[in-house]
């Protein structure tokens, strides 16, 4: 053999097969290993981390890139909710009652909170609709979407801060030491719309109708949430809205912000049981369903 085939013999390309990954499912049920699932969705929201981080910024980028306001988007939808209901009130339309801040800052920072929680319930559907073509051809721990879309919500709510610290200025609201409990109650409300939205994501990425279904519940369900009026404590619909879970979550972050004084301690820790607890069940059924959801998209 001489020179020239050992080198070509030496550097030829050797073609290797393309790795196909197969997923088996298998009829013992996962849950029959609680701890092995658990080990596994710990490991995954680790490993997870950086690419969540990668998705967050691309999307954060991708929203605000092609908008002459920017940024702004964040702040713009309560301040012209404040003006329209300041207006009605004023004009006599509505009869909204004594509130415990001037109405202005009153409805601006309810509808902040509100627009908070209503982000949380559709990040994780938009998520996952959004990725459903990475879903099916690359595999990746599917918690990255998520996580990604808690960053954005709360980036969001960054730049909402500035629109809260600037009524606080405006209005010379007093604030107490129970404000830096404030971030405490709001996590809270996240994970509420979290939950909600993580229960809703398979079937999201099958059905459309589930996300325009949301749409329609979050519009009726503001109205069932004190944001624009007080809690009511007498008849049929004040108590719907204090049955409503985002009703304590939601008085409360506002108060600890103001006044310092919660009104209900018991209706906070009840609804902010059912954000903790809800919020793993749905990760276990998220975790359980989505190698079937990434089945069907690809079939």
């Amino acid at each position: 053999m001489d020179k020239s085939q050992q080198y070509l013999r030496q550097n030829t390309v050797q073609k290797v097969a393309p790795r196909v990954h197969t997923i088996v499912h298998r009829p013992e049920s996962r849950m029959r290993h609680p701890l092995r699932l658990f080990k596994e969705m710990g490991r995954d929201l680790l490993a997870s981390r950086e690419l969540a981080w990668r998705l967050m910024i691309r999307d954060i980028r991708a929203k605000y890139r092609q908008s002459f306001l920017g940024i702004f988007w964040a702040i713009i939808p309560p301040i012209v909710m404040a003006v329209g209901f300041t207006l009605a009130q004023g004009g006599g339309v509505v009869n909204i009652g004594a509130t415990d801040l001037p109405y202005p800052a009153y409805v601006m920072f309810s509808m902040t909170l509100w627009q908070t929680f209503v982000e949380a319930l559709n990040g994780p559907p938009q998520a996952v609709t959004a990725a459903k073509m990475m879903l099916s051809r690359i595999n990746f721990p599917r918690e990255a979407l998520i996580v990604a879309k808690l960053g954005e919500v709360f980036f969001n709510f960054g730049i909402k801060l500035i629109l809260i610290v600037g009524l606080f200025i405006w209005y010379q609201i007093p604030i107490t030491w129970n404000v830096f409990l404030a971030p405490v109650a709001l996590i809270h409300l996240v994970l509420l719309g979290t939950f909600f939205g993580l229960l809703l994501a398979p079937l999201s990425a099958l059905y459309q109708d589930f996300s325009m279904g949301i749409t329609l519940i979050t519009g009726f369900w503001l109205f069932l949430t004190p944001v624009v009026y007080p809690v009511p404590n007498h008849g049929i619909f004040g108590s719907i809205v204090n049955l409503n879970p985002v009703t304590p979550l939601l008085v409360t972050t506002r108060e600890l912000a103001t006044t310092g004084v919660i009104s209900d301690p018991q209706g906070f820790w009840i609804a902010s049981l059912i954000a903790i607890v809800g919020l793993l069940l749905a990760w276990i059924i998220y975790r359980l369903a989505m190698p079937y959801v990434v089945e069907r998209m690809s079939s």
